[in-house]
């Protein structure tokens, strides 16, 4: 496959990548939308498997092969409820790529060099390059041999980086993956010194970036790739649970953004568009999660949420059972019901449930809505997913400035599996961990019925004084089992 064939299917890749992005901006384009993404992604590995400079067809082959297959039987074993902790996954094997990507290229220029060095001193300009191709040396080599000293510094640099990004990316998300696995304790935690080790070990790593510009050798990068490990590790530590959304969002951008470091390092086009597109959205998504929870994005970034500033205020009353037939009344009375979907729902999956409660009470005539928090769930767009694939109707899902002030209207509010984003304690008490962070005001229901396993707290260990409040009834069980119980009572 000649060059120019390949760049313009990198091109029309690159395109089918835009679109892809730009369908899932909303629900009912974004299947599409992923159909545009699988395109260009195959268009754009045959590309590169097939182009100039490319060998050892067999491996790359049986490579790929095995990779399909790991990805189709991960994909066809993961539940919805465990997508947040896949993506997180996901992103540690991008960070690690570039780590290895990374390292193999300050290898591969030293074999290049030395080779250089051994060429007969009586060739000079092109006789120097048809020499190292009858030597064997091809593809990434050969554009390596082509570089004077200015653009290996260049080249060191994006290694450097990449290797860098990568290796925070790595165990940061490995940290991520635990937390929503509940595997690693969801508490911010840091090491004694907080944030004065990350500043350390990122100011040493700049001394070790100037060492290695120098000649230094691979050693600087050994050390550099341990200390930004600890960095990646560390920095997700110190991130509590409530933000943990934000957390996925942010090694998304970092995944990208080492890609596309690695990409200068290949000189691969496409890597470094796909990199930035997935370093920006990724980047621009953290920031609209921190403005829709009231954080300031860097100080989410360097573990500055996550525990208390002071003692919390405390939580009085009791919370009040109800069983189903108590909510079918409740439900039989009201006229219009707003339905606050989290986390516990996909745990349940209990989406299906939900649906043909609305197609019931809907037919009804009464007014169904859904009110969807920004961070519902543990990964952006969690929700809606569910829903959607329930076949809930776009049209009344609605985001949570469009709904918030119709609370004081609504005669029912059924929160289902959600704590952290129904928590009037974000707008109570100063000293709470989600202090400031927008929430939906469904305690300004007439009544509020909450679908909840027990007594315990959320993902983030936060007491709820919504389910304490007069107005609030707690509908205790298995959300699935909970919902099912109630449709028997509604016709």
């Amino acid at each position: 496959m000649s060059i120019g064939i390949v760049s313009a299917a990198y091109i029309a890749a690159a395109i089918l990548f835009i679109l892809s992005l730009g369908g899932l901006s909303n629900q009912e384009s974004a299947k599409r939308a992923v159909w545009y993404g699988i395109a260009g992604m195959g268009l754009a590995m045959v590309a590169t498997v097939f182009g100039p400079g490319v060998g050892n067809y067999l491996v790359v082959l049986v490579m790929i092969a095995v990779g399909a297959y790991l990805g189709q039987m991960v994909a066809g074993k993961v539940e919805m409820t465990e997508m947040p902790q896949l993506v997180a996954a996901l992103h540690s094997f991008v960070g690690l790529a570039a780590v290895f990507i990374g390292f193999n290229a300050f290898i591969e220029l030293g074999a290049v060099r030395e080779l250089l060095a051994s060429a007969p001193s009586t060739l000079r300009g092109d006789g120097v390059m048809i020499w190292l191709k009858d030597q064997g040396l091809t593809g990434f080599g050969e554009k390596l041999a082509y570089k004077d000293n200015v653009e290996i510094a260049i080249l060191k640099v994006e290694v450097f980086l990449g290797v860098f990004i990568g290796a925070i990316t790595f165990t940061g998300s490995i940290i991520a993956f635990g937390k929503l696995a509940g595997k690693v304790d969801g508490k911010a935690v840091k090491l004694p010194g907080g944030h004065f080790l990350n500043a350390g070990a990122a100011i040493l790593s700049l001394i070790l970036l100037i060492m290695f510009l120098n000649g230094s050798g691979m050693w600087t990068l050994v050390v550099m790739t341990l200390l930004a490990f600890f960095i990646g590790y560390h920095l997700i530590m110190g991130i509590g649970g409530a933000d943990m959304p934000v957390v996925v969002s942010m090694l998304n951008s970092y995944s990208g953004w080492a890609a596309a470091a690695i990409g200068f390092t290949l000189g691969n086009d496409l890597l470094i568009v796909t990199g930035a597109l997935v370093g920006s959205s990724g980047a621009i998504l953290s920031y609209i999660m921190c403005k829709a929870m009231n954080r300031h994005f860097v100080s989410v970034i360097l573990g500055g949420f996550g525990g208390p500033s002071g003692p919390q205020m405390e939580v009085e009353g009791e919370q009040i059972a109800i069983e189903a037939d108590g909510v079918a009344a409740a439900l039989d009375d009201a006229d219009s019901v707003v339905i606050i979907p989290g986390y516990g729902m996909a745990v349940a999956q209990a989406q299906q449930a939900v649906s043909e409660l609305t197609k019931r009470l809907r037919a009804k005539g009464k007014n169904v809505r859904f009110a969807i928090h920004p961070v519902a769930g543990r990964l952006p767009g969690h929700m809606n997913v569910l829903l959607a694939e329930a076949k809930v109707p776009y049209d009344i899902v609605l985001e949570m400035d469009e709904i918030n002030d119709d609370f004081p209207e609504t005669d029912v509010a059924i929160v289902i599996g959600s704590n952290d984003i129904v928590n009037p304690a974000a707008q109570e008490d100063p000293n709470s961990p989600i202090a400031g962070m927008p929430v939906l005001e469904c305690w300004k229901a007439k009544q509020v019925f909450v679908s909840k396993r027990g007594q315990g707290t959320g993902y983030s260990g936060i007491e709820n004084p919504l389910f304490f409040k007069e107005n609030t009834r707690m509908f205790y069980g298995d959300a699935k089992e909970s919902l099912n119980k109630l449709l028997t009572l509604i016709d």
